[in-house]
């Protein structure tokens, strides 16, 4: 599938915004690259991320003027000096066809901000990383912070249709040698195991359920990943999933914070909120999501989507009660232990705190 470059306009459209340049493009694959960028040192604090994050890519697009689409980083903050996200065709991908079929260095891309929350609070332990295909992207940012920065083994499951299939193949051979006591590599070639099952999965886990866990990839990989982890005896509380949705809405485009009727403004709630080291007091009218209430406020709240599908605005309640109107990308487990969305977040309690 060939797309060709329509003329784009890449004046950044809010302050969240920015405009990157392209530093050089890695074939990584056949079917998927690497795209590498230029940081200027006046935006480094805003582009600086945690293993595991990602970008939000804004590409031109003849039909709808730009199209907004999530790749994950595969650079480590750790261990990397530039900042790169991986980029796999789909079939009919309008996005990642796009972009593995135009972009070069020295284009300029506009782009938000590193959001996520799957990466990891600490890297003093062992983990056990799955990748499936593209999957492997996050992962293996997260895998090279560990390597870099923890003392603990990582054990890397890594599942691809064949040898040429196989994103990283050199880089991973590469951390292999350099760290021959603390990483072990298990491809999953189905061209020769045929596709992973839980069974199979169940014996490959049961050494490591001691492990942090984290995995990306098709949702069939992940159910049988899930499904093999349960069985196996690992605590729920160590799994941790990262999810794609297709955005339906445009992030990059203003988010306009509606006026609170003077009833509702009466019969707020209260909340603090901790974002980056500062605490802040508020009311919280309780027909306005959290994001709205900061935003309202002048706060630079990290949010992407706005509609529940990508998690960059998630948070964790540390008392009180919300509703939420959409909260499908969250774990009933990471609901459990108090995570939120604060783009679909409503307070119930009259007083609240929260964290991000």
């Amino acid at each position: 599938m060939s797309t060709t470059a329509p003329t784009t306009d890449v004046t950044p459209q809010t302050s969240r915004s920015a405009v990157l340049t392209v530093s050089s493009v890695i074939q990584e694959t056949s079917d998927s690259c690497s795209i590498v960028f230029d940081i200027p040192t006046a935006l480094a604090k805003k582009f600086a991320y945690k293993p595991g994050q990602f970008l939000t890519l804004r590409i031109p697009s003849e039909r709808t003027g730009s199209v907004a689409r999530c790749y994950s980083l595969s650079s480590s903050p750790l261990m990397d000096d530039a900042l790169k996200v991986t980029v796999k065709r789909t079939r009919d991908g309008y996005g990642s066809n796009w972009l593995c079929d135009n972009i070069k260095a020295g284009d300029p891309l506009v782009v938000l901000p590193p959001s996520g929350t799957f990466t990891p609070n600490s890297f003093d332990h062992d983990f056990l990383l799955f990748g499936a295909g593209s999957g492997i992207t996050p992962v293996i940012s997260i895998l090279k912070s560990s390597l870099a920065q923890g003392t603990g083994k990582v054990v890397l499951v890594y599942a691809n249709r064949d040898h040429e299939s196989v994103i990283f193949a050199d880089e991973l051979r590469a951390l292999s040698d350099a760290y021959p006591h603390r990483l072990a590599v298990i491809h999953w070639l189905e061209s020769m195991l045929g596709l992973p099952t839980m069974e199979k999965l169940v014996t490959l886990s049961a050494p490591y359920v001691d492990s942090e866990v984290f995995m990306c990839g098709p949702g069939a990989f992940m159910d049988a990943v899930h499904s093999a982890l349960h069985a196996a005896g690992m605590p729920r509380g160590r799994i941790h999933a990262e999810v794609f949705n297709s955005l339906a809405g445009d992030p990059f485009a203003d988010h306009v914070v509606a006026e609170v009727s003077e009833a509702d403004a009466a019969d707020a709630a209260t909340v603090k909120v901790d974002l980056d080291g500062d605490t802040h007091q508020l009311a919280w009218p309780r027909q306005q999501t959290l994001v709205d209430v900061l935003l309202a406020n002048g706060i630079d709240v990290p949010y992407s989507c706005m509609e529940g599908e990508c998690g960059s605005c998630a948070c964790t309640v540390l008392t009180g009660k919300v509703e939420m109107a959409n909260s499908s990308i969250l774990d009933p487990e990471d609901i459990a232990n108090g995570y939120i969305l604060g783009c679909q977040a409503r307070p119930i309690s009259d007083d609240l705190a929260i964290e991000f």
